[in-house]
């Protein structure tokens, strides 16, 4: 044990006095997007990256869904995929018009795994398990973890500010949560070609709440339940909510849950972009990567990493541009109206699914529309909320 100690010491202290070039605070899907993205390009050939995380990433702690044309950068670790949808609501029952696009769904420790081996046979990137307390960022930048300290040139931040916690009155604020069970049926029962993306029936009082089911096989199928409100529910109410779901719309009464996962996610107007230093910059949720309006991350994050490293080739801020666009004044108007009126979200989203395609829905969430299809789907909305939301907006 002695032994154990004093070299588990000299590790931690060899760790400390080596300044890194970057180093990535967080290996969750940010922080993983871009080790993997600098280790696949040739101007980090020559850098030494660190990535420090808290947790062992050994368990499949969340599921990532996202929408993409064609073969996409992780088809091969891809737990299931769709090429059919739809959605529900009281008024509408609407199949989605997909292609090119699939629906795919990528288990986290399926990611994690791939990131640790293909990371692991690298010299150049450093992997350790210690929890960072504080950050003095500077010329170089200093990293105080609970078991070391590290120094970087330029560091990588997803944890979120706290600002974010102690001002929330002071911005929009909203948290997409939810719980899921895996299960498994004794018959035959799904579609594994068809998903459902939004399923409004069955809602928790007058808030936007949703269920969506994501079959995997004719017999199992991950069935979680959405709300976008101010407060958490209990456990019990998602619990009540998902058997009232089966039992009243899938019909399903004869199921064994083999998994549960539950998860928050904030959806917020917070200037999450004014956080960035010039030898720190936030990613991930804490850097503004999550889509306000509807909690969208996964794909946007593949994007928002290949811009930060071309600002860094460039040797621009690596922030520069990064989740600042029009679309975050759209995710302002839409964040008010369902903070302001929860109970409009069923009719939000049965307007926008109802009558504009799948396809052009999809590109505005990845936001590559143009500003007349933008417009277009705001058109398709009624016009009153987005007035109110817009004046409110106006008067700051």
């Amino acid at each position: 044990m002695f032994i154990e100690q004093k070299l588990s010491l000299l590790f931690f202290n060899t760790m400390a006095t080596k300044t890194y070039n970057y180093a990535i605070i967080g290996a969750g899907g940010a922080g993983i997007h871009l080790a993997m993205a600098m280790m696949a390009d040739d101007f980090f050939s020559d850098k030494e990256i660190l990535i420090v995380e808290k947790e062992s990433k050994s368990e499949n702690d969340r599921t990532w869904c996202f929408w993409e044309a064609g073969t996409g950068k992780w088809d091969a670790l891809l737990h299931h995929s769709w090429a059919k949808g739809s959605f529900h609501s009281s008024e509408i029952h609407q199949a989605l018009a997909m292609p090119p696009y699939r629906y795919k769904m990528l288990r986290s420790i399926d990611f994690y795994n791939h990131a640790k081996n293909k990371l692991a046979a690298s010299d150049h990137f450093h992997w350790v398990q210690d929890s960072i307390e504080k950050v003095s960022a500077g010329s170089p930048s200093v990293l105080h973890g609970a078991q070391a300290q590290y120094q970087a040139e330029h560091i990588f931040d997803s944890r979120i500010d706290a600002g974010f916690y102690e001002n929330k009155d002071s911005y929009t604020r909203l948290l997409q949560h939810f719980k899921g069970w895996m299960i498994e049926t004794e018959e035959d029962f799904f579609d594994p070609e068809e998903f459902v993306m939004m399923d409004f029936r069955l809602k928790w009082k007058d808030s936007t709440s949703f269920n969506y089911v994501l079959p995997t096989s004719r017999r199992t199928a991950m069935v979680e339940f959405t709300l976008f409100t101010e407060d958490l529910v209990t456990d019990d109410t998602y619990d009540k909510i998902l058997k009232q779901y089966f039992e009243e719309y899938l019909q399903l009464k004869k199921y064994k849950v083999t998994e549960v996962e539950k998860g928050v996610i904030p959806m917020s107007d917070f200037p999450f972009h004014k956080q960035h230093q010039n030898h720190l910059t936030k990613i991930g949720t804490a850097g503004g990567w999550v889509r306000p309006s509807s909690g969208y991350f996964f794909k946007n994050a593949e994007g928002y990493c290949q811009q930060v490293i071309d600002n860094l080739k460039a040797g621009r801020l690596p922030s520069k541009g990064v989740a600042q666009s029009r679309f975050r004044f759209y995710d302002s108007l839409l964040l008010d109206i369902l903070k302001n009126k929860n109970e409009m979200g069923e009719d939000l989203f049965t307007s926008m699914f109802g009558k504009n395609s799948a396809t052009q829905i999809f590109k505005f969430l990845d936001e590559e529309t143009s500003l007349s299809e933008e417009i277009k789907i705001f058109w398709s909305f009624r016009s009153g909320p987005f007035l109110w939301a817009l004046w409110r907006w106006f008067l700051g």
